[in-house]
């Protein structure tokens, strides 16, 4: 099962389970975890192939749904999912496979579609780090540096570098990412439908989620309401911690769980 970081005691609401979108983990949403667990318990998840959590070779969404799935099973049957970018595709799915399993649901800055933003130049510029000359953080960022300019991503993936081992490694199933990134950036044909509660909270920086996304989520999610959070990009959780916490709190409250 899923390696999870749980916060909080159950309650009498569904517990939380998050999803955290490529190339995170679970402890990104520690800040936002521990906040949302003041009213019900939560559940992190470092998804297949990242963090603590088992590699695996494939990775399309039905495979991370499956994930999901029995995560929640493990906790009571049935959860609130809230899930950002890759996480909030899988989220999608398990929702729309498994209705059952989800009370409300949450997406974060990510649409029902198939996107054209793959990830792969990032994955060779992690496999390009000499993990043999590294001996903290520092050097690895040097190597980074040369393939990657931007230092707030460096400092992203530079999280799932694990410096506490007998020696450095990416906590990061980095071949089967790439080889699967298709289906990553993609998304299933699914014929299903959610007829719950569901989210689409999107950055109002981000372009990840547009007008021209709309019929889609509307199809697959007809009760969908949809927001965004002012002056955030696509990490809308970690720019605006706090008015992503409210906008989640405040869909919750709206929609008591049956």
């Amino acid at each position: 099962m899923l390696n999870t970081v749980v916060t909080g005691d159950p309650t009498d609401q569904p517990p939380l389970v998050i999803a955290h979108g490529l190339f995170g983990s679970a402890r990104n949403w520690g800040v936002l975890a521990k906040r949302l667990s003041a009213a019900r318990q939560v559940i992190a998840v470092d998804m297949r192939n990242h963090g603590a959590s088992p590699w695996a070779a494939g990775h399309a969404y039905p495979n991370l749904a499956d994930d999901l799935a029995e995560v929640i099973a493990a906790h009571g049957g049935r959860a609130d999912v809230l899930g950002h970018s890759m996480g909030g595709k899988a989220a999608m799915v398990l929702a729309l496979t498994r209705p059952a399993r989800v009370a409300r649901l949450i997406v974060a800055d990510i649409a029902p579609l198939g996107y054209g933003h793959s990830q792969t130049p990032l994955i060779e510029a992690m496999q390009a780090v000499d993990l043999s000359q590294v001996e903290n953080r520092r050097d690895a960022d040097e190597q980074l540096a040369g393939h990657v300019a931007e230092a707030p991503v460096r400092a992203f993936l530079l999280q799932s570098l694990d410096l506490k081992g007998a020696a450095p490694r990416w906590m990061l199933n980095l071949d089967a990412l790439k080889a699967e990134m298709d289906r990553i950036i993609g998304f299933p044909e699914i014929d299903g439908r959610f007829d719950g509660p569901a989210l689409f909270l999107a950055g109002a920086l981000s372009d990840y989620v547009t007008d021209d996304a709309r019929p889609a989520i509307r199809a697959l999610f007809p009760r969908a309401e949809l927001e965004q959070v002012p002056g955030a990009g696509h990490w809308l959780h970690a720019e605006k911690p706090r008015e992503t916490e409210a906008a989640v709190t405040a869909f919750l409250d709206r929609h008591p769980a049956d």
